[in-house]
């Protein structure tokens, strides 16, 4: 990981709010994740809602990967990052078929996760290979926002409506390439893995000729010092294992598919603030930062915990502290968190903030969001100015009406 001294260094270079990103970290989780399946043909793509800037779309590019994208939007940074239309796979929720039909015009691969849209795309489409996104009904994932293969969830087609693709498919002689599902995100356990391998499986005996199955992703990252996470390993060689007993049933080699986010960029992220002001109440003290929701709202939209240290005094007493910040709504980072005494005008770090913080920022209270570095080869690069009043003037009309 990058030194705090050099952290420190690179915030004086470009001041704060600022979000750092560590390539190498980023290498060591996607090869980790490759070595961890001795099964011979599999495919990771890069689930880029996490971050999708497109210097760390071009890095992971490099490393092998391919891209899981959500929208048509990621499928077009995708294309200008460099991936191959083949190994984009374009996975989105409730669009219209005129948004999937701008993706066919690009050509990458489709998934497609509800009746209605397979039915018309299959009328109109029959020769383009698509995948079809099952929701398996299982309840797992680390909140319940984040939990996205239950019974009640928008995602998917219900592995119960099963007798009705295979209706539409072949009613339309659409070209089924491969399934997938995702049960959600944080699972801890492997068996939700194998029991959701399990479900899937047995759908894709419905299908001949498949070239892919894909088992989304939702890995465990540890966002504390000794915190759980998912054994790689261990789902590695569970996974490895069922595949291939399943592939030599099926009588063809597939290539087995992961769509890993927040697993490959999690660790690799830090955010660094300033400190404004230390307010002292009749019962909390209050470390006010130059930051809030509008750059970091995991911790106020999923009570997510993000590790807090402080960069410019590391060996000072630790004391407690609610970390807020300075929009006009309860942004709270934590709540009597232990950190070294913190003074007004030191820079604090937010750990593990590499997957869905930037990505989610926002300019709530008109404020600007902050610049992102990428730290590669033992040098920092600027990858995304940080923003001015000109850019949140750019795409408004100011009417010449009022006097």
């Amino acid at each position: 990981m990058i030194p705090e001294s050099t952290l420190l260094q690179i915030a004086e270079r470009y001041d704060c709010p600022l979000y750092i990103y560590d390539s190498e970290k980023i290498k060591e989780q996607y090869e980790r994740l490759i070595k961890a399946f001795s099964y011979k043909s599999i495919k990771i793509n890069y689930a880029c809602k996490a971050l999708t800037n497109i210097n760390i779309l071009r890095f992971i590019r490099q490393l092998g990967s391919g891209l899981d994208t959500v929208s048509i939007q990621e499928v077009k940074l995708g294309l200008r990052a460099g991936f191959a239309p083949k190994d984009i796979i374009y996975t989105p929720n409730c669009v219209s078929l005129e948004e999937l039909e701008h993706a066919v015009a690009l050509g990458v691969r489709i998934n497609i996760d509800n009746l209605s849209i397979l039915e018309q795309f299959g009328q109109k489409y029959p020769e383009y290979p698509v995948c079809i996104r099952i929701n398996p009904h299982i309840m797992a994932g680390g909140n319940s926002k984040i939990m996205t293969g239950h019974i009640d969830s928008k995602f998917g087609i219900s592995i119960h409506q099963l007798p009705h693709i295979v209706r539409i498919v072949k009613a339309t002689q659409l070209k089924i390439e491969g399934l997938h599902m995702h049960t959600g995100s944080d699972i801890l356990d492997p068996r939700v893995f194998i029991q959701a391998s399990e479900i899937l499986f047995n759908a894709a005996k419905e299908f001949e000729d498949l070239d892919y199955l894909d088992f989304g992703s939702g890995f465990k990252v540890s966002y504390k010092d000794g915190g759980a996470e998912t054994d790689i390993e261990d789902l590695g060689e569970q996974i490895s294992e069922a595949f291939e007993k399943f592939c030599s049933e099926y009588g063809k080699d597939l290539t087995l598919m992961f769509e890993p986010g927040k697993y490959l960029v999690s660790a690799s992220g830090s955010f660094l603030v300033n400190v404004n002001v230390i307010k002292q109440t009749t019962s909390t003290v209050f470390v006010g930062i130059d930051s809030g929701l509008n750059h970091l709202i995991r911790p106020m939209f999923y009570d997510a915990y993000h590790h807090i240290s402080n960069l410019s005094n590391p060996a000072g007493k630790q004391r407690f502290y609610t970390v807020v910040g300075y929009i006009c709504e309860t942004d709270t980072f934590a709540v009597n968190r232990k950190i070294s005494e913190v003074r007004e005008g030191d820079i604090l770090r937010f750990h593990n903030a590499g997957a869905y913080c930037f990505s989610m920022a926002s300019n709530y209270n008109s404020r600007y969001r902050p610049a992102e570095v990428l730290y590669i080869n033992g040098e920092s690069h600027l990858i995304r100015e940080r923003e001015t009043m000109d850019d949140l003037l750019a795409r408004q009309v100011e009417l010449d009406i009022f006097t």
